[in-house]
């Protein structure tokens, strides 16, 4: 209970209740067991302008004060129009196009296509040739072999378009970017050897196929020597270990089987199962297999590397061509060594180990 006085009420009546303080002038802080003393409701003087505390917070006396305080502390709504105006052209997704993008060509005038590949000859014939053996060398080993080979001598070229003549020399050189077709000097039989130095991409690789075997040449035998392409191959490849592997066509497997003739490669292994060979290389043994030609295809590892190159060499001298002469000397392979070092090629997988 709250005692009654008689005395004036203070200036600043208060309230007292559960050890709280609360000016009498606030009616809506005021609980159930607090109430205000008789002396303050007798007084009608305005409350003051002051803060009161309430479990330790402030909150201001004046309502009018209240309200201006919660309306400076809600923030500011954006205007919509106005962000619509400020949006960042650069970087927003564009529209889709109106067009297929098979139809985005249309306006633009098409491409002139690439002039087909031909064979010239220095001695044109109306008949094709003939050889006994076709040798068509593209590994960077067997070119290197031939291009030391002495007794040989040029017949024809194959001239593709896409490839320039700049920087090729009059007598062919090592370096020049050119394809060559020679006959070797002192065989039995009628041989012929095509050394591919320039890159024939895989949209032509049909095309080169169809000229080396079949129209204006239709050998008896073909051999082909090229390259382990590590990304086709099931494995790994070290490189500093060489492999050979070879490929044949049914007519080459045939042949010696039955005939009881050994083939042409006798004693190599082959391509293991699993891995892929593409490019000019199949589609030269592809031409043989459809033209049912005795046709095989040598592939080795790696490109580049002394040991390679005398692989490579031992195999030729001892199955193919048996009384030529491969050994260059020991400054022109040195040379050759050193402007075409051993390459680690990034394509090596342990997919299939």
């Amino acid at each position: 209970p709250i005692a009654k006085t008689t005395n004036p009420p203070p200036s600043f009546p208060y309230a007292q209740g559960t050890g709280r303080v609360f000016p009498t002038g606030i009616h809506n802080l005021a609980t159930s067991d607090v109430r205000p003393s008789a002396a303050a409701c007798r007084t009608r003087s305005p409350p003051p302008p002051f803060l009161t505390t309430h479990r330790h917070r402030v909150f201001p006396s004046d309502s009018r004060l209240s309200q201006s305080a919660t309306a400076t502390a809600t923030p500011r709504t954006p205007n919509p129009k106005f962000s619509r105006d400020m949006e960042d052209v650069i970087t927003e997704i564009p529209p889709p196009s109106r067009f297929f993008q098979e139809d985005l060509n249309n306006f633009a005038p098409p491409s002139q296509p690439l002039p087909s590949p031909f064979l010239l000859f220095s001695d044109p014939k109306t008949e094709p040739l003939r050889p006994s053996l076709l040798i068509i060398a593209i590994s960077p080993p067997s070119l290197y072999l031939f291009d030391n080979l002495c007794t040989k001598t040029l017949i024809g070229s194959l001239i593709l378009p896409e490839i320039p003549f700049s920087g090729n020399s009059i007598e062919p050189t090592p370096a020049d970017k050119c394809c060559n077709i020679y006959e070797l000097n002192g065989a039995a039989n009628l041989t012929l050897l095509v050394s591919l130095k320039c890159p024939v991409s895989a949209e032509r690789s049909n095309i080169v196929a169809k000229l080396l075997v079949g129209k204006q040449i239709i050998p008896e035998k073909v051999l082909v020597l090229g390259s382990v392409q590590s990304q086709n191959f099931r494995g790994k490849l070290s490189p500093d270990e060489t492999y050979a592997f070879k490929l044949e066509t049914l007519a080459e497997r045939g042949k010696g089987s039955d005939s009881g003739a050994s083939s042409l490669l006798e004693g190599l292994d082959y391509f293991p199962s699993g891995s892929m060979v593409d490019g000019l290389a199949a589609a030269l043994l592809s031409q043989c297999q459809m033209r049912n030609i005795r046709g095989t295809l040598c592939v080795s590892w790696p490109d580049h590397g002394s040991s390679v190159v005398a692989q490579v060499r031992s195999l030729l001298q001892k199955n193919v061509l048996h009384g030529f002469d491969l050994s260059s000397s020991a400054g022109v392979e040195d040379k050759h060594l050193r402007i075409t070092p051993i390459k680690d090629y990034p394509f090596d997988s342990e997919l299939y180990t």
